[in-house]
């Protein structure tokens, strides 16, 4: 047994480890290439305060590698300590049965790692947020989302952990295919409950009226072929003073939200631009492409899982019974960080789209430099890292560095050469 807890550890903990470092590497390397690239980043993405960002940039990740240690090292303390055991112990002797047993445990999941991630955000929110003049929520909002979210999550778990539950007791050897067609059947239904049902419990949106900001929006759906008549513009300074917007929904459910935020950041045609820019996700079926490779990773997820359950040494490691729940949650533990391992592979195929993203919406603005504009008002308002370390991008980036979009989109015209300095390693 003892070479199973080597590897479990050496999996979980050495995967933490790994992540931890790079997001370390990743800020000083950020910190030097904005030295580096000063006069570029000063003039072309328009920051004002390099050590701004740096700081900003810092304060971001150190806490968050203090969450991410105190979860783990929980999550060890639970499962060596016995008090793991001593849950499920309490769960069975309800008499509830596998399933209902089951929900109950994934639901007090839930809540317990939102009660553990309570500190960590009030100072993310209140301490950090507020130091950088982002944080636009109080106290009483603060804990209006964290009801709402815990409930939430609550139900979603519930039904999901239920379904599949339910699966493994009546179909045993094939119970994968059954929750893979579960979470196609959850994630095309929540496409049509999120923008209708779950997001207007947390903000406000609101119809863009007749106006200027109006026809811009009009002329880009025409030029990019497209037709949309659900346009809104979300209240999303009551909480941050960040910005964005995304296209959501399919059918007669889509719409188009931009972040007040954004509205006041930019001017008519850097929006514009923006908004091309995410058409062409669908346009393209980029939507349905990742939605394709997400449920193959899943897929593949849940294979894994299927092959753990079936062992032994999976609950004699931590003296556990063989129930589905518990095999699901400590087998999780296994395959999470072969996950994230492999995230190259998916993001990859994000990088492409984004690419092609970016050429769609040059094509239908006339020009690259409506986004390009646009995409350095993001960089500067958000105090975003332009150099991410080309190793930690690797893992974490689904769009490509600002500096290689905008070469990019500068390539696509012939008139034009791209500007932005190479992300490679500082020396």
């Amino acid at each position: 047994m003892l070479e199973f807890h080597v590897a479990f550890l050496v999996l979980f903990v050495g995967t933490t480890a790994f992540f931890s470092a790079l997001s370390i590497v990743n800020v000083r390397y950020g910190e030097r290439m904005l030295e580096r690239e000063r006069e570029w980043v000063e003039d072309r993405l328009g920051f004002d305060d390099l050590d701004r960002v740096a700081a900003y940039q810092w304060a971001k990740t150190r806490l968050g590698q203090v969450q991410t240690w105190v979860t783990v090292v929980a999550i060890l303390a639970l499962l060596y300590s016995g008090g793991l055991a001593w849950i499920v112990e309490a769960l069975e002797g309800l008499g509830y049965g596998p399933v209902v047993t089951g929900v109950l445990f994934f639901a007090g999941v839930v809540v317990a790692l939102q009660v553990l991630s309570i500190p960590f955000d009030l100072y993310s929110t209140f301490v950090v947020e507020e130091r950088f003049d982002f944080n636009e929520s109080t106290p009483a909002l603060f804990v209006k989302d964290l009801v709402l979210g815990t409930l939430i999550g609550v139900v979603i778990t519930g039904l999901l952990a239920g379904g599949i539950l339910w699966f493994i007791s009546v179909v045993p050897t094939y119970w994968p295919l059954a929750a893979l067609g579960l979470y196609v059947a959850f994630s095309l239904t929540m496409l049509v409950l999120y923008p209708r049902v779950i997001a207007p419990l947390f903000n406000d949106f609101e119809p863009v009226e007749a106006g200027e900001l109006r026809d811009a929006v009009e002329r880009v759906f025409e030029r990019a072929g497209f037709s949309c008549d659900g346009i809104y513009v979300m209240d999303a300074s009551k909480r941050s003073g960040h910005s964005n917007a995304y296209f959501v929904g399919f059918g007669r459910t889509k719409r188009v939200v931009l972040f007040d935020t954004l509205v006041e950041q930019m001017n008519l045609e850097e929006i514009e631009a923006v908004l091309a820019h995410e058409l062409a996700h669908w346009k393209r079926a980029h939507i349905w492409k990742q939605f394709g490779v997400g449920t193959l990773r899943v897929g593949i997820m849940l294979g894994a899982l299927w092959l753990l359950l079936e062992t032994t040494w999976l609950y004699a490691m931590f003296a556990l019974p063989e129930t589905a729940y518990v095999g699901l949650t400590v087998g999780a533990l296994w395959v999470q960080p072969l996950a994230k391992l492999s995230s190259p592979l998916e993001n990859k195929l994000s990088l492409a789209h984004e690419r092609e993203a970016d050429a769609f919406a040059t094509d239908v603005m006339g020009s690259g430099s409506p986004l390009v504009n646009a995409l350095c008002r993001l960089t500067s308002e958000n105090l975003s890292n332009p150099f991410p370390h080309p190793l930690y991008a690797t893992f974490h980036y689904t769009h490509p560095p600002i500096p290689d979009r905008i070469r990019h989109i500068q390539g696509l015209e012939p008139s034009s050469e791209g500007d932005g300095p190479e992300t490679t390693p500082a020396d």
